[in-house]
């Protein structure tokens, strides 16, 4: 499809989508508002390096990618959207098939391509020009990766700025200044909670020092994520683990937090679809209670790949859905295999595909919690603006949940946390393993609407 056919079609579906509405609410989805045209578009990135090579999937990165997209109306009002860049989590066999850089080449080839294609383009509703636009560049990135079988969630990845950047311009166009304001009404169902506190998840990858994670537990962490799913052969991974996950028992036997009805650390396993077959977690699971930690899962993220298509209704601890939650109607699937829990990623697949994710797990009664992508410290308020107004996570007393780890692996983080247009705001600081949420944050919704210069000037 080219550009012109692209907007031809757009507008077919968003004019359909217009006769059937009867709201005038700028909040209200309704694409009867008023049209916006973009007259520029533009992108960029910086390489961000790594503490230390961060491993999962049986691999590992050593840099991540962090770009952004203008996008600029007919009005001269502008937006400009962030988005780090993770081939290896959106689509590993992308990452084994390339260089680490030229897998991040290829989705930013991705991102550039969608702004090529908003170029003229008018629009009244983001969800649905998101939508458009997903399925375009899904098909392109098939074509330039080589890769008919791509997942749908290295488009998605490709997409997080230029869905930002549209909501950003949205926002501008429309006098929107506040979170609360910019959700449809159609998904407030979903995004209706204001918690005062949210946990704040550190990721413990696979050669995350213990004296490293003791002093995340000393800090106030309670909710560890811990990296399964380690590289060689299925026996070789699952030794691993258990040696692994026997270790980090034992490194936080003793710790105790306030925010569980046992007082225990609640662990959180990301298995990022490494196991082959039930037996082989059932095998980590009876590891797990031999050596008393059974009782502290609290979830298990996506043990398997998502093309075995295997039954979990009879695993005995809560299993998330995660990448193979790519869009609302995969969320369905999942749900229905027996997965009890949906891991949204705002900054990895698109604030509007995580909005209609969210709109899906709730008319399921499905809990849904924030992870990570190690993204910058501006994304982070993205993902935390959706985890601060999700129903609260079963067995945290009332909080909400979001993992932000980029702390514990960019080696520049204090110079990235400068970028933050609040970086000294109490809000946007872990205190005690928790962000407080208080009206300041409300009001100024994470500083996400504030001007961010050192990006802007990408784009002079």
């Amino acid at each position: 499809m080219n550009r012109r056919d692209f907007i031809k079609a757009a507008s077919l579906v968003m004019a359909s989508a217009a006769a059937g509405c009867k709201s005038t609410s700028s909040t209200g989805g309704c694409t009867a508002e008023k049209s916006i045209t973009i007259e520029r578009t533009g992108c960029d990135f910086e390489r961000e390096p790594l503490i230390r090579p961060f491993g999962f999937k049986g691999g590992a990165l050593n840099s991540l990618w962090q770009s952004a997209a203008m996008v600029q109306s007919t009005s001269g009002k502008r937006g400009i959207g962030l988005s780090t860049y993770s081939v290896l989590w959106s689509d590993a066999q992308v990452f084994v098939g390339n260089s680490e850089s030229g897998g991040n080449a290829l989705m930013f080839a991705m991102t550039n391509h969608a702004l090529n294609l908003l170029k003229g383009h008018s629009f009244t509703d983001p969800v649905v020009l998101n939508d458009e636009l997903f399925k375009e560049v899904f098909e392109y990135g098939k074509k330039i990766c080589g890769r008919p079988d791509l997942r749908p969630t290295f488009a998605l990845n490709a997409l997080v700025n230029v869905d930002n950047a549209i909501w950003l311009l949205y926002a501008k166009e429309h006098g929107i200044t506040n979170f609360d304001d910019l959700i449809p009404e159609r998904y407030k169902p979903a995004l209706s909670c204001r918690h005062l506190k949210a946990a704040s998840i550190p990721l413990i990858a696979y050669n995350v020092p213990i004296n490293e994670i003791k002093s995340a537990a000393d800090q106030g962490y309670f909710f560890m994520k811990i990296k399964i799913g380690q590289s060689g052969t299925q026996e070789e991974m699952l030794r691993k683990d258990m040696e692994r996950v026997t270790a980090i028992h034992k490194a936080l036997d003793g710790y105790r937090t306030p925010h569980t009805k046992s007082g225990k650390l609640p662990y959180y396993f990301d298995a990022n679809g490494r196991y082959d077959k039930k037996t082989s977690l059932m095998r980590l699971l009876d590891h797990a209670r031999k050596i008393g930690a059974f009782d502290q899962i609290s979830v298990i993220e996506e043990p398997f790949d998502e093309l075995q298509d295997i039954d979990v209704h009879d695993i005995p601890v809560r299993l998330a859905a995660d990448e193979s939650a790519h869009t609302d109607k995969d969320a369905v699937v999942r749900i229905e295999m027996g997965y009890r829990a949906i891991a949204l990623k705002a900054i990895a697949k698109t604030l509007s595909m995580t909005m209609k994710i969210a709109n899906t797990a709730k008319k399921y009664d499905v809990p849904c919690f924030c992870a990570d992508l190690t993204v910058n410290p501006v994304l982070i308020e993205w993902n935390k603006n959706v985890a601060a107004r999700l129903d609260a996570f079963p067995g945290l007393g009332g909080l909400g949940l979001v993992e932000a780890n980029g702390h514990q692996n960019y080696k520049n983080w204090e110079t990235m946390r400068s970028y933050h247009p609040c970086p000294d705001a109490a809000w946007s600081h872990t205190k005690q393993g928790v962000f407080n949420l208080d009206s300041d944050y409300y009001a100024s919704s994470g500083g996400i609407f504030a001007p961010l210069p050192h990006y802007e000037a990408m784009f002079k």
